[in-house]
């Protein structure tokens, strides 16, 4: 997709500014090893299993642009989401995202798991190592969260505060392991988790808006939610959207940048076409996350 990325920013500057914000911190943006990314892109440019549908990637560029085209938006803060589809890979990555971190600031640093041996032991040391987010993505690690495996790391995170994106719902196809009912059971377990639910929990909206309701720790991400691209096959209901206000404090800024089908001013503007009032949209898309993660505190 071709687009004019810096038309783009002072559309989205301006609506950030219009708010009397800062800026915006989005807490679901992808950056991986070049070699990792390829891979997932070629997945999505194939349509594969798990996408189901044509998927072009909207900001197919190197690295480097991709961090200049963020931070010409606005954002002030941002994720390197990544995720391992199977064993002896989590360790690896969060090696590469601690040393992506430390060379760029305004990320907040990422790390992941999956269900194997030593989950806990790299967990501990990427927390030690300043892991301020993690990233567990059901669908493609197609593992149970309540695998015994993961046991201690979920007890672990719950103890030291640090949220969890976690892809649980089961869109944009179902997995094995996605749906509410596996993270009732996690959340039975580990109350106190700060568990950030990937998309709204997309398609299962009202069941993991329940979750919220239930455990004050339990936030939601706006990832793809509202957009023509998701409204197409996976609407949010209306009748949901006096809740998605209540819960307005718990509601976090999210978009997959880059690995969307459309452009990032378009997930901005279909949030504000819900007009939930400007205070909601400050703290969906600045406020939220800079307290939940403690940002630009002197």
């Amino acid at each position: 997709m071709d687009l004019d990325t810096t038309a783009e920013a002072d559309r989205v500057r301006g609506l950030w500014q219009e708010l009397g914000l800062p800026g915006l911190v989005d807490v679901h943006t992808h950056f991986m090893p070049d070699r990792v990314l390829a891979k997932v892109w070629a997945y999505f440019d194939a349509a594969g299993p798990l996408v189901g549908r044509p998927w072009p990637i909207s900001y197919r560029t190197e690295e480097d642009e991709r961090l200049a085209t963020l931070r010409s938006f606005g954002v002030r803060a941002f994720t390197s989401m990544l995720y391992p589809h199977k064993p002896g890979m989590a360790a690896w990555l969060n090696s590469w995202s601690r040393d992506f971190a430390a060379r760029t600031p305004d990320c907040l640093h990422t790390a992941t798991f999956f269900p194997e041996p030593d989950a806990a032991h790299y967990t501990r040391q990427a927390v030690q190592d300043g892991a301020r987010v993690f990233k567990s993505h059901l669908q493609v690690g197609g593992y149970d969260p309540n695998d015994a495996l993961l046991d201690p790391v979920w007890g672990l995170l719950a103890e030291a505060g640090v949220p969890v994106v976690t892809h649980c719902g089961s869109g944009p196809v179902p997995g094995k392991h996605t749906g509410p009912e596996p993270i009732a059971r996690l959340l039975a377990r580990h109350p106190s988790l700060r568990l950030i639910v990937a998309h709204l929990g997309m398609p299962e909206y009202g069941d993991f808006l329940d979750l919220a309701t239930r455990y004050p720790g339990v936030h939601l991400d706006t990832t793809m939610a509202f957009t023509d691209f998701s409204e197409a096959s996976a609407p949010f209901p209306p009748s949901e959207l006096p809740r998605l206000a209540d819960l307005g404090d718990r509601i976090l800024l999210g978009t997959d940048f880059p690995n969307i089908p459309y452009p990032y001013l378009h997930a901005l503007e279909s949030l504000a076409g819900l007009d939930l009032g400007p205070q909601w949209m400050r703290g969906v898309c600045h406020d939220n996350a800079a307290r939940l993660f403690r940002l630009f505190e002197s």
